[in-house]
């Protein structure tokens, strides 16, 4: 597997924490300066200080026009070669009480996220002759759940918004992927694991039994093996690989 070509520039959203932070680390090991934009800009740092990233933004990506904002400082710097929409949350409810509200909260953060952090980046990075863009999906965007039908609906989105774009941008060096996670060891898994013992009664052994079960192997997915899957996404050698949503589950998907 050929590695990422000579110190391209990473954009990592959300990458402050969880599946982002693993991700930025393993841009920054594999030789890419790596941004982390996020809303925290405390955890962002940190995450610099750490030795995950090399520098900071600070929006949400809800706000086109913050994002766009902060992209746009970012790729005055080093133009951005790579772009991983990892930025995201969740919330559960029955469909019954899910209202519009909810819904537009899990568009605009999982798909309009995705849609202006790539609107902001895809004008410099299509006239270079390499360009990666990775959206981290969930395998809520290939399957569906009980009790998150807004988060599934935006996950959805997110990959039908990959597969198009790729074959706008097959004849350029750009590709478009999304990799979609099953349910990984992360902070947000914990606000479900928190919400299933609350609703529920369960210990917190049980909680997480209730969510691994989906997972054939019977686990959480740990941030590194969603990383790397994205790095190899990244390197030269996966030019051909475009239009995919490759599922990180163990085999549930």
């Amino acid at each position: 597997m050929s590695g990422l070509p000579h110190s391209p520039h990473a954009l990592v959203t959300g990458g402050g924490r969880g599946i982002g932070r693993a991700i930025a680390a393993a841009l920054v090991q594999a030789g890419a300066t790596v941004t982390v934009l996020g809303r925290n800009a405390a955890t962002l740092e940190e995450t610099v200080s750490a030795g995950a990233a090399h520098f900071v933004a600070i929006a949400d990506v809800s706000d086109e026009a913050s994002l766009k904002a902060a992209i746009a400082e970012a790729s005055a710097r080093q133009p951005i070669d790579i772009l991983i929409a990892n930025a995201g949350s969740a919330e559960s409810a029955p469909f019954s009480k899910s209202d519009s509200a909810l819904f537009a909260r899990m568009m605009d953060v999982n798909f309009m996220g995705v849609v202006h952090a790539i609107s902001a980046v895809l004008p410099g990075m299509k006239d270079r002759p390499y360009g990666r863009i990775v959206a981290i999906a969930s395998t809520a965007g290939l399957k569906g759940y009980a009790y998150v039908s807004a988060y599934t609906a935006a996950k959805h989105a997110v990959v039908g918004l990959v597969r198009s774009l790729a074959i706008e941008m097959a004849g350029s060096g750009v590709t478009v992927n999304a990799v979609c996670p099953g349910f990984t060891d992360t902070d947000l898994v914990a606000g479900s694991i928190e919400n299933i013992m609350k609703k529920t009664g369960r210990s917190r052994e049980q909680a997480i039994a209730e969510l691994a079960k989906h997972n054939p192997q019977g686990r959480l997915i740990s941030p590194q093996q969603v990383a790397d899957a994205v790095l190899w996404l990244c390197g030269e050698g996966a030019g051909a690989i475009t239009g995919q949503a490759i599922a990180i589950a163990g085999g549930e998907i």
